[in-house]
């Protein structure tokens, strides 16, 4: 009911939730499989919870998932209850052609072979792994026999053929997808007395042969492995081609074939590090993409900007316990980094943080940014009055918050900034903008543990309870302006707020949300000072602007002054534009009198215009000789 207390993380960084003598997929142990655990009501031994040591292990085979990389336990905080984990060597071994893989990037790509020599007996064998949903495998033709092997649907394999009595078909449901981007083996076999076809260890499907007709395979064209005769050929991977116990050399043949390429590496070796701010790459036959899905960025490479304008007033809270969702669920998937061995759900809380946002401001004092807890625990990041940037930290243990006051820069000054926090124990480090990362650590007194997170506020804090009373005041009118990229931990709340994903019931908004990059990233090329910008006003002007009055009140001479300049612009501009018009009509009705044309002389004695051209155009009678039928068309 729920998510395990204990996991392993494997290649790219993900969980998996079997062990050894198990299989991808399956929560059990070995002893679950083998139903002979210490208590029938649980698939491992160790989940008995006896007083005497109970084990499980076993061998962990599942190469795509390999190695190991940590071993998180958990259910530890319990008087008496221990635990011993032991991870082993990773060892490789097995026949080289066992990886002879080839991989398919378009559907009209293909291998061939010679004819493949199974009059009576057939027995093929290889492994493969697409994200398409359909496509031949593999093909072989004669007059009217053939044999084909083909992915006829996301969950069906085919093992066709016929050697002169009709078509026959054998086909494999699987109740799972088998275009998961995982390796799924097909065993294909044909005699003179049955066919039959196995894919993975799903049962085997067989077809008994008639008792009488026709028993020899008769091929003659050659072997295609991938598209063939015009068909969509196979979009992804194939491995270890047996055909009669020989294997064929599928990589030799790709490196002098276009449309295949050798090997089954993938994109992701050569270009995955395009994908930027913590994107994870995702194999495709024709490419590669990049999931932004856990980062605060968006768009094909992870470096858009997602962000917003905020109005005064204007809040986004991001709950990170929603109905229906234990909190031993949300921390687990939410709050924690499946990379952090030292947590663990039922802890319900954090040991480490990771903030980063941008923002700009002109206003302060306001809140960019705070978490609450069901407890009195909280992290804030707030412009206070004097526009300096300050962090802090409440997580007991102090009579007062732990502050962290950046007083060597004005933030309200409508540039943006880029604000990082990361906190691991007692250790917090801090950098804003381009400048060198700072170190800070939490009073000695202090504790590590942020107990119970329960939401997260951008713009203004709305919270039941008690609140810090700096943070109540700074919390009127709220903040305006942008915030953007902002991920805490794994939560990108603005993200789900603008973009719709798992995570956008946990957000609750107050006011419109505008989407803007306003809040991106920092300038690099400062404003002008008021010295050398032509268009500054001092504040004394701009007053005298600003207070130009409209209900007939008498005028001080300040106003009276820049009247006078603003009326004196406008007669300058009025008087301009007049003196254009008037030169331009003169220019006009001056080559209206003295128009040329190029009319042919003798045009006044011509009965038409035609007959003048002709008269004056010498030439003109042979070219209409010459080009009669142009002329007339």
């Amino acid at each position: 009911e729920g998510n395990p207390y204990t996991w392993w993380v494997g290649k790219a960084n993900e969980k998996h939730y079997y062990w050894g003598g198990s299989g991808p997929g399956i929560q059990k142990c070995a002893c679950g499989i083998e139903r002979n655990c210490t208590d029938p009501k649980y698939y491992c031994n160790c989940d008995a919870d006896y007083k005497q040591w109970r084990k499980d292990s076993g061998m962990l085979s599942y190469k795509e998932h390999l190695p190991v990389s940590q071993v998180v336990v958990g259910d530890l905080d319990r008087p008496g209850s221990e635990a011993k984990v032991s991870v082993g060597p990773v060892r490789c071994q097995g026949d080289r052609n066992y990886w002879n893989a080839a991989s398919f990037v378009t559907s009209s790509s293909y291998l061939h072979f010679s004819t493949f020599q199974g009059e009576t007996s057939a027995d093929i064998s290889f492994y493969f792994k697409t994200s398409a949903s359909d496509g031949v495998f593999l093909e072989n033709l004669g007059n009217t026999d053939f044999i084909k092997l083909e992915l006829k649907s996301a969950t069906e394999v085919s093992f066709s053929f016929d050697v002169g009595n009709g078509p026959v078909e054998i086909v494999v449901r699987s109740p799972n997808p088998l275009n998961d981007d995982q390796w799924h083996r097909v065993n294909a076999e044909r005699n003179v007395k049955q066919a039959s076809l196995q894919v993975d260890q799903l049962p085997l499907e067989v077809r008994k042969a008639p008792t009488e007709g026709h028993t020899r395979l008769e091929l003659y064209s050659q072997l295609y492995v991938g598209a063939a005769g015009g068909q969509r050929g196979f979009l992804g991977c194939i491995r270890s081609l047996r055909m009669n116990g020989v294997t064929l050399d599928l990589e030799e043949r790709a490196k002098v074939t276009p449309g295949v390429k050798p090997g089954c590496s993938g994109h992701c070796t050569s270009y995955g590090m395009y994908c930027a701010n913590g994107g994870k790459c995702v194999e495709k036959y024709n490419g590669y993409s990049c999931d932004c899905s856990k980062t605060a960025y968006d768009g094909p490479f992870c470096i858009k900007d997602v962000g917003a304008f905020f109005e005064e007033g204007m809040w986004l809270r991001y709950n990170f316990h929603s109905p229906g969702t234990s909190m031993k669920d949300l921390v687990s998937r939410t709050l924690l980094s499946s990379a952090d061995p030292e947590i663990t759900a039922p802890d319900l809380s954090l040991n480490k943080e990771e903030l980063s946002f941008s923002f700009s401001t002109t206003k302060s004092p306001c809140v960019l940014l705070y978490v609450s807890s069901y407890t009195p625990d909280f992290m804030a990041v707030l412009v206070n009055p004097t526009g300096n940037l300050q962090i802090r930290y409440n997580l007991g243990g102090t009579k007062e918050p732990y502050n962290i006051d950046i007083d060597h820069r004005n933030m309200a000054n409508g540039q943006p900034h880029t604000v990082n926090v990361t906190r691991n124990g007692r250790d917090i480090v801090l950098q804003l903008d381009h400048y060198p990362p700072t170190s800070y650590s939490l009073p000695a007194t202090s504790d590590i543990q942020f107990n119970s997170p329960k939401a997260l506020f951008l713009g203004k804090v709305i919270e039941i309870g008690k609140i810090d009373q700096d943070i109540y005041k700074y919390n009127t009118p709220g903040f305006t302006g942008c915030l953007s990229r902002v991920q805490f931990n794994q939560i990108a709340p603005l993200k789900a707020a603008l973009r719709p994903t798992n995570a956008s019931s946990h957000v609750h908004i107050q006011g419109e949300l505008v989407e803007s990059n306003c809040g991106a990233s920092p300038l690099t090329i400062p404003p002008m000072s008021a010295a050398t910008d032509p268009w500054h006003l001092d504040s004394g002007k701009v007053a005298l602007i600003a207070d130009f009055p409209y209900n007939g009140q008498a005028i001080g001479d300040g106003v009276n002054r820049n009247s006078a300049i603003i009326g004196g612009v406008i007669a300058v501009v009025i008087f301009t534009i007049l003196c254009t018009l008037v030169f331009l009509i003169r220019y006009m009705f001056r080559h209206k009198g003295t128009y040329h044309t190029n009319e042919a002389k003798g045009a006044e004695s011509a009965e038409s215009a035609d007959a003048a051209i002709m008269n004056n155009d010498p030439n003109f009678t042979e070219t209409i000789d010459e080009s009669k039928k142009e002329w007339l068309i």
